[in-house]
């Protein structure tokens, strides 16, 4: 499952699109509006975190709208009971960047991302 979202802050949080993104015979619409999602990937774990506002301002200059990236759920859970959304697994913070770039996000959590990770992504 993936959602497309702004990352705006809004009292704290990040704020989802009530509206979202929807389509009809002919185009998708974003709140209503025509909207033509171009888009790429930049797997933030991928990249060093000194390397992101670099590689997503690249991004934009290519007329890049749309940032889709997976989230590993076996690198933010390596052992039952233990979580890491710390320096190059700050998720929110990647997102936060999008958003301050004007980027949407298409964030596909799993459980099973591929992305040639060992087990797709699973947590062992």
């Amino acid at each position: 499952m993936c959602s497309l979202f702004s990352s705006t802050p809004l009292m704290g949080w990040k704020r989802s699109r009530k509206v979202g993104l929807s389509t009809n015979s002919s185009q998708f619409t974003l709140e209503g509006e025509p909207f033509r999602i171009l888009g790429g990937s930049v797997h933030y774990f991928r990249v060093p975190r000194a390397y992101w506002r670099d590689r997503l301002m690249k991004m934009k200059a290519c007329g890049i709208n749309t940032l889709t990236t997976c989230v590993p759920w076996s690198l933010h859970q390596p052992e039952k009971g233990a979580f890491n959304f710390h320096t190059q697994l700050d998720l929110e913070a990647y997102i936060s960047l999008a958003g301050e770039l004007g980027l949407w996000v298409i964030l596909c959590p799993g459980p099973y991302i591929s992305a040639d990770i060992d087990l797709g992504g699973l947590p062992r």
